[in-house]
């Protein structure tokens, strides 16, 4: 079964209705981003899910942050995993205490056996963690959340030799065929279930119906 991450939640609404929808993780960003939350609002949203014992795994996404500053919002929010989307080195990941998600951009430029020798270093290093990989567009000074579509051919070679999630550009009318070219561990999503600029819960729904239809036809 393909795993569905909804990042970019802002509020318990939204957090609640994506998990109700059949979301496997949610992602909320602490970096710099229309989409940002505070740590405060944070603790909140995971509050809210704990208490109506929602299904759904919180990932909190930052990018660039001093490693105590996001060890300490992890413990204090309650996160489950953090995912790491900026230009963080293996090493950094060592010094996190919660499961790591970690994001690796792929282009023309980056080859996939490049980005296979990469990720069996980064695996080698990181053996005593949980963690998994998210590979992204690559779009220059932006670091995610683009809504830009990568070359699905370049994640296939890596799919088959590691556990990836596949983002950028998906939507619900296109995660289908995603799936069916990568055979990706999981998907994720952010400014394709969105209606200018706020999370379309009826988007969030058909995204997660396409992604169980895929899984049926598989």
């Amino acid at each position: 079964m393909t795993r569905i991450k909804i990042c970019g939640i802002k509020n318990e609404e939204q957090a609640l209705a994506a998990a109700e929808a059949g979301a496997d993780f949610i992602g909320l960003v602490f970096a710099q981003s229309p989409r940002q939350v505070t740590p405060a609002r944070a603790e909140k949203i995971v509050t809210e899910l704990k208490n109506k014992k929602a299904s759904v795994e919180v990932v909190g996404v930052f990018v660039n942050a001093h490693v105590g500053t996001v060890n300490r919002t992890a413990e204090r929010c309650n996160l489950d995993w953090v995912q790491m989307s900026g230009d963080e080195p293996w090493e950094y990941c060592r010094e996190l205490a919660h499961p790591v998600i970690q994001v690796i951009r792929v282009s023309r430029n980056n080859k996939p056996e490049q980005v296979c020798r990469d990720l069996a270093y980064g695996t080698k290093l990181l053996k005593k963690q949980r963690h998994i990989y998210l590979i992204d567009s690559n779009v220059s000074d932006r670091y995610g959340g683009t809504g830009k579509k990568f070359d699905w051919k370049l994640a296939v070679p890596i799919a088959r030799e590691f556990s990836v999630i596949i983002a950028g550009g998906l939507k619900p009318d296109n995660v289908g065929e995603a799936i069916k070219v990568i055979s990706p561990w999981g998907v994720d999503v952010s400014s394709g279930v969105e209606t200018k600029g706020v999370k379309d819960m009826e988007k969030v729904s058909k995204f997660i119906e396409a992604v169980r239809g895929a899984d049926e036809r598989a």
